[in-house]
C-alpha cells in the first residue's frame, strides 16, 4: 500500500484530496497547523484510523517538518507521494502590510514545500516517488493586495522545474494551478459557510462552472500514477479555461 503525505490536509482542498486518496487505496498523513481542524479531522475519520496519521506540524518550521517526516516513516515505513497544500493569504494594501505579514505568507506557502521536499526526498527516492506542489492561477493572473500570496505561488512554479531537474529520475515533481475552487463549504466548522454563487460566477468559466475540489483531487490521482512516469517538471492549471490558455513551467 502507497503513502501519501498531504499538508494543510484538513481544510478546503487539501480535505478533499485525503478523502480522494484514502478511497483509492493510499495511506495518508495530513501535517496540519490548524488544531481545531485536526481535531475535526480524527473524529470524521476514525473508521480509517489504521491508515491516516494525524501530525500536527507548522511547514515554515524545519524543526517540525523534521519531525513530521520522522513520525511518518516510523508510522508507515514508507513515503510514496507529497502534497504540499498548506498555504496561507494575507489581503492588505502595499502600504499596509507588513514585514512580518509578507515573510509569514512566503515562509509558509514557498519555504514550507522546500523544507517538505528537503526532509522527504530520500524516502522518495526509495519508492520512485513523486511531488505534488499546488500552485495558484495568481501566479500569473494576479487580484489586487495579493502580493506575498501571488509571489510565493510564482516561486512555487520555479521550485517545481528546479527539484524536478534536481531529483529526477528517481522523483517526478509536477505543479498543479487551480483556479476558482469553491471550498466555502470545507473550512472547519467554525469558518464553513457555502458561498452562493450566482450564474454569472459560473458563465465566466468556458467550462460553465466554477471548480470543485473534486478537480483538483482527480488531477492529483492521475499525475502520482505509477503508469504516468514520463510526466515531470509540469504545471497544470486546472480553472475551467478562465485563463484562456495553459501556462507552463
Amino acid at each position: 500500500m502507497r503513502t501519501a503525505i498531504i499538508t494543510g490536509g484538513g481544510q478546503g482542498i487539501g480535505r478533499v484530496i485525503t478523502q480522494y486518496l484514502l478511497t483509492h487505496g493510499y495511506r495518508v498523513a495530513i501535517w496540519e497547523a490548524d488544531t481545531d481542524a485536526l481535531a475535526e479531522l480524527r473524529e470524521a475519520f476514525k473508521a480509517s484510523s489504521t491508515q491516516i496519521l494525524l501530525v500536527s506540524c507548522d511547514v515554515s518550521s524545519e524543526i517540525n517538518v523534521k519531525k513530521a517526516a520522522d513520525q511518518t516513516i516510523s508510522y508507515f515505513g514508507q513515503i510514496d507521494v507529497l502534497i504540499n497544500n498548506a498555504a496561507i493569504m494575507i489581503e492588505k494594501p502595499l502600504d499596509k502590510l507588513t514585514l512580518d505579514e509578507w515573510n509569514r505568507v512566503i515562509n509558509t506557502n514557498l519555504t514550507g514545500p522546500f523544507l517538505c521536499a528537503k526532509h522527504t526526498a530520500q524516502y522518495l527516492a526509495v519508492q520512485k516517488g513523486s511531488i505534488i506542489n499546488i500552485g495558484s492561477t495568481r501566479a500569473f493572473q494576479s487580484e489586487p493586495d495579493t502580493f506575498a500570496y501571488s509571489a510565493s505561488k510564482g516561486g512555487i512554479l520555479s521550485l517545481t522545474h528546479s527539484l524536478a531537474v534536481s531529483l529526477g529520475p528517481d522523483i517526478r515533481v509536477n505543479a498543479i494551478s487551480p483556479g476558482w475552487i469553491d471550498v466555502s463549504a470545507l473550512r472547519k466548522k467554525a469558518k464553513a459557510k457555502a458561498d452562493e454563487l450566482r450564474p454569472e460566477d459560473h458563465a465566466q468559466h468556458p467550462a460553465g462552472r466554477v471548480g470543485q475540489a473534486d478537480d483538483i483531487a482527480r488531477m492529483i490521482l492521475f499525475l502520482i500514477a505509477p503508469e504516468n512516469s514520463f510526466i515531470t517538471g509540469q504545471n497544470f492549471v486546472v480553472d475551467g479555461g478562465i485563463t484562456r490558455k495553459m501556462i507552463y513551467v
